[in-house]
């Protein structure tokens, strides 16, 4: 299970922890949507397109190493080492990501405190660079809703 909390309620970075052992740091990006994170000693770059509906993750060496496609819908993809991970939010109102293979659920991604901002991603057998790619395209999305709400 990977975890992420709020560091500040400012900067809007966030501690991950995988099975409660600290792996990395999301850090969101000043001018463009995305962030940054450094895990198993490779530093990872992830930004969106113009209108939020693509982010990529590039390795420290400018390698696209993983694609969001169609983020903030209801169905949405995660393009990574050859295989494609298939997401669906539950419910419209909610905050609830299943993962799905085959149509059957296999994990899932919620926040756990809209207070907080915490999330917690049960994504089993997913790298874990990937699975912080999918969390952090994740904070990155409920931090334009909520920029969004904030500036009506």
């Amino acid at each position: 299970m990977l975890t992420a909390e709020r560091m500040g309620m400012w900067r809007g970075r966030y501690q991950l922890a995988s099975d409660g052992t600290p792996v990395a740091v999301w850090d969101p990006s000043w001018w463009r949507t995305g962030g940054d994170f450094e895990v198993e000693g490779r530093r990872y770059q992830v930004r969106a397109n113009g209108w939020g509906t693509k982010y990529r993750m590039a390795d420290d060496q400018g390698q696209e190493v993983a694609l969001v496609e169609r983020a903030g819908r209801k169905h949405w993809t995660v393009q990574a080492g050859g295989r494609t991970y298939e997401f669906r939010r539950e419910s419209m109102w909610g905050n609830r990501q299943a993962w799905l293979a085959d149509g059957v659920k296999v994990g899932s991604l919620r926040r756990t405190s809209a207070w907080s901002g915490a999330i917690e991603a049960d994504l089993p057998g997913m790298p874990l660079p990937v699975q912080i790619f999918v969390l952090g395209v994740q904070i990155a999305i409920w931090q334009a809703q909520q920029s969004s709400a904030a500036s009506s």
